[in-house]
């Protein structure tokens, strides 16, 4: 006991100096970012002050500039340029140049670059969020859920993580290379390309970004036309965090335009990053495979919301609404078809009616409403379309929620709430991506019979299993053919940023997020080298030396069954053999044998 006493003092003493280190905030500069354009103070210049007219049809979807406008209340925000193609390939060239000095940069370096960034966000929610929501139409508690928690939960994670993912990682050499060290390397790609939506427009930048540069890449951002106001001041954010660490100030680009400065981009990077629909992502695969650059596709989702009878259905029900309004009504995160036992069929539908008809929504910056605007502007011509569908084939809404004051001219870029029933999978609402808040509710009798109508879809994103019994609903889970999968919740999946995003199917392939995200950045580099040097090398042996001995294949036949056979005793008498071979005589080459033609 004497001999532990001091020992267990020492470690308790140890544990007391760690936990008090860890109550001492790291030092971490402060930066500004010029927020003078872009805050609504009511002194905006007189030419950007006027109710803004989105063409229609393909004429918005090409030009020399992008106009930007708030979705929820049609006010003009100013334009940004369309890059050319050859504008492109510059802004390209320039990250291309300043990654190879930053390859070489510290882990150390690196987090600090994300500690800056972290600090800049927490400080700043409130602007981030009001910025995104101008721009996107989303409501400024959707905006902190979708676009703040979600990156300082990436931040952080690559803060706790991200060097030892990224660090050599050893592997088993096997027995025929005991004598030899097998490693991964992880090394930068080079110059990263990501073209991403709108939905959420910081997150979308942050989110590649913060992977690519800790990983030692540059980065060539193409975002949306639909939320480029936005993404130009969130770029600030970034070249002010990359001057404050001294980084080479072209590492991270921001690039605006349409489908042009989209190509010109896939043409010229060393791997794609897609977040957008299926049409595109396979237009965007069809350009990559012209110079074999690897594509991560993360596209449209239908994910199916299962409710089993045995819930709470007050909770769930909660969940369920906040799954279809998530975004200001945008359903980014993807729960598009309704499955509920059909033993609580009409209790789950009453209780959804009832908050879903408490709903409003209206201009999210100027009241109190529960969800905003849809971003773009002809997008709720597709939602009546796809009602329209399903009412014609026998569909039925019990419930709606309410506009708030939004005014005459603005109601083509608000659609409220809307709860379907007796609906089935002919109508092309339970199989086309609506993203919008249109909560299609279908019955099911048993676990089998949901997991099929589940499975019955192109896409394969994600989904959310309720269930009392949480075995029960991680066994239905597990049979649905998606990539992410929550139990008795929804979406928790990608607030958990160790895990790998992505889909299946028509939802795409790759992963980004996690382990997975990360190393999905690198030249995956295999590695071996002797382990003993230089005191044991490789040396060919003997009968398999050139010229090759008669007995050269016979040394082979031994030497496999003395590494790999199944019984104890017959690889110990291959061993014998392979000793007596490489202790005989070298018998002569067979290459020194007469042939006789």
């Amino acid at each position: 006991m004497a001999f532990w006493w001091p020992l267990l003092v020492l470690a308790f003493a140890y544990g007391i100096c760690r936990f008090l280190l860890m109550l001492i905030p790291p030092k971490v500069p402060s930066i500004d970012v010029d927020t003078s354009d872009v805050l609504d103070d009511g002194n905006q210049q007189q030419e950007n002050s006027f109710i803004y007219v989105p063409p229609r049809g393909t004429s918005q979807q090409s030009g020399k500039i992008v106009q930007c406008y708030e979705p929820a209340t049609m006010k003009y925000l100013g334009y940004v340029p369309a890059l050319t193609h050859d504008e492109v390939k510059d802004r390209v060239a320039k990250v291309r140049k300043a990654q190879k000095m930053w390859a070489k940069s510290s882990f150390k370096q690196r987090r600090l670059f994300l500690r800056i960034l972290l600090k800049y966000i927490i400080k700043h929610q409130a602007l981030i969020c009001e910025i995104s929501s101008r721009d996107t139409g989303k409501t400024m508690v959707d905006a902190s859920l979708g676009e703040i928690m979600t990156t300082c939960e990436k931040i952080n994670w690559l803060l706790s993580e991200g060097e030892q993912w990224l660090k050599p990682e050893y592997r088993s050499s096997g027995r025929s290379m005991l004598h030899k060290r097998a490693k991964v390397e992880f090394h930068p790609l080079g110059v990263i390309g990501a073209i991403v939506s709108w939905n959420y427009p910081f997150h979308n930048i942050f989110n590649p970004m913060l992977a690519a540069i800790f990983s030692g890449n540059g980065i060539v951002i193409k975002i949306s036309e639909h939320a480029s106001w936005s993404g130009c001041f969130y770029f600030r954010i970034i070249q002010s965090a990359l001057a404050a660490i001294g980084a080479p100030e072209d590492l991270v680009e921001v690039i605006t335009g349409f489908a042009e400065t989209g190509e010109a981009l896939v043409s010229s990077v060393d791997k794609v990053i897609f977040v957008g629909s299926p049409g595109v992502g396979k237009m965007i695969m069809s350009n990559a495979a012209n110079t074999l650059i690897p594509v991560t596709l993360e596209l449209g989702g239908k994910d199916a919301f299962i409710v089993c009878e045995d819930v709470d259905l007050d909770h769930v029900a909660q969940i369920a609404v906040r799954a279809v309004l998530q975004s200001s009504g945008q359903n980014c995160a993807g729960a598009e078809r309704f499955y509920v036992h059909r033993e609580i069929y009409s209790s789950f539908v009453s209780k959804v009616t009832k908050i879903v008809k408490s709903v409003t929504a209206g201009p999210p910056l100027v009241g109190k409403y529960d969800m905003g605007a849809l971003c773009m502007h002809e997008h709720s011509e597709k939602l009546e379309g796809l009602l329209n569908d399903a009412l014609d084939k026998g569909a039925e809404i019990v419930a709606r929620g309410s506009l708030g004051n939004i005014g005459e001219d603005a109601v083509d870029q608000y659609f409220p709430p809307t709860v379907i029933v007796n609906v089935n999978h002919s109508m092309r609402l339970m199989q086309e991506e609506a993203f919008g808040p249109i909560m299609p509710i279908m019955k099911f009798s048993s676990d089998e019979e949901v997991v099929k109508l589940a499975n019955d879809s192109k896409y394969g994103l994600g989904c959310a299993v309720f269930s009392g019994n949480q075995s029960r609903a991680r066994e239905i889970a597990s049979q649905i053919h998606a990539g992410v999968a929550a139990v008795n919740d929804f979406a928790s999946t990608y607030m958990c940023q160790s895990l790998p995003f992505g889909g299946v199917k028509h939802s795409g392939f790759g992963r980004f997020g996690g382990v997975e995200g990360l190393r999905a950045c690198c030249l995956v580099k295999a590695v071996v080298e002797d382990r003993w040097w230089p005191f044991v090398k490789t040396k060919i042996p003997k009968p398999i030396q050139y010229p090759l001995a008669e007995n050269g294949f016979e040394f082979q036949e031994s030497l496999v069954e003395a590494l790999y056979g199944l019984g104890i005793r017959d690889r110990l008498r291959a061993l014998v053999n392979v000793l007596k071979m490489l202790t005989e005589q070298n018998p002569g080459g067979s290459g020194n044998k007469k042939r006789n033609d």
